[in-house]
């Protein structure tokens, strides 16, 4: 039987799956596995059901002689080195599509309540402030009718733009965006500079790489349409917070929903998560308990297969694989 390390309480399915070909040493407490722990952990592991919180570098891999697979539940895989596990024939996959829907919805929900102050207002109600209608109380921006740029045209993005139909609203992307083609959803693509003077709202959605971190820098949230607003549900590093913190200062920057930081988890008392102008959340992309059971179970699958001797269904490396 395999021996197989899971970082943290996953869906009860997922976990009988990977017993079904293996013993499975489970991280059951609240917090996060600790790096130096987790190293203990996986010297006799020979596959590793990890998160996007925890690093897997190659001091970890090093660690573990017998690891053949590394299965990140998370659609995003920047956690791990995975130049350094296909050097070491460690097979890394993660969880696509299933979350998609989840963060399409969360994208949406932080848009509408961000225009239209659903949070301020409610704090105001619970508070007392409310002291009756008038013309001028809770004033908010309109979302039918307005452009939508999506910075990321992947299956999530993608989500989100078919979403905007039903708001008429016009979608733009950059034209380097290398996506596939739009399939109907009517999406035109021009240039950054274009893009960003024409978008009403900005939503991210690209994976981080070494060209995506703080891609929106200052420059770029300068050359943002005055008055938009900027949505992040993606990596919180796309972002340079410092320079947005400055843009939101300066009225150039009208609002922000981010449910993503550069570093996580985030402090109750960061100036981004008390800033008037911004609605936060705490990483909930894929939060609901069905994506969440979608995950692990995708996950604990690849488990099983790289155990049984098969390449994984979401190897993101199959030429460590040889049939």
């Amino acid at each position: 039987m395999a021996d197989i390390v899971v970082t943290r309480k996953i869906a009860p399915v997922a976990l009988k799956e990977l017993e079904s070909v293996g013993t499975v040493k489970l991280w059951e407490e609240d917090r996060s596995i600790s790096p130096a722990v987790l190293r203990e952990w996986v010297r006799t592991a020979d596959a590793l059901l990890s998160m996007l919180t925890d690093p897997i570098d190659d001091t970890l891999l090093a660690s573990a002689p017998r690891l053949r697979i590394v299965a990140n539940m998370a659609v995003g895989y920047d956690n791990i080195d995975v130049k350094a596990a296909t050097r070491r024939k460690i097979a890394v996959t993660n969880t696509p599509d299933v979350l998609t829907e989840a963060t399409a919805d969360l994208t949406w929900a932080l848009l509408l309540a961000l225009l239209r102050g659903v949070l301020s207002s409610h704090q105001a109600l619970r508070q007392g402030a409310w002291d009756g209608w008038r013309p001028d109380g809770f004033l908010g921006t309109e979302v039918h009718g307005k452009v939508l740029g999506i910075v990321g045209l992947g299956r999530i993005g993608r989500a989100v733009a078919e979403r905007a139909r039903g708001f008429h609203m016009p979608v733009i992307a950059l034209a380097s965006d290398r996506a596939r083609p739009d399939d109907g959803i009517g999406i035109k693509r021009m240039a950054r500079d274009e893009f960003l003077a024409r978008a009403d709202i900005v939503s991210l959605h690209a994976p981080l790489t070494p060209d995506t971190r703080h891609m929106v820098n200052r420059q770029w949230l300068f050359d943002m349409k005055p008055g938009a607003f900027l949505i992040n549900t993606a990596r919180g590093a796309l972002i340079d917070e410092a320079a947005l913190l400055e843009a939101l200062n300066r009225g150039r920057v009208a609002g922000a929903a981010l449910d993503v930081f550069e570093h996580e988890p985030v402090s109750p008392d960061h100036p981004l998560v008390v800033h008037p102008r911004v609605l936060a959340t705490p990483h909930i992309g894929s939060a609901t308990r069905e994506t969440r059971e979608q995950m692990a179970v995708m996950a604990a699958r690849n488990i099983v297969w790289a155990i049984q001797g098969l390449k994984p269904p979401q190897c993101l490396n199959p030429e460590v694989w040889s049939d």
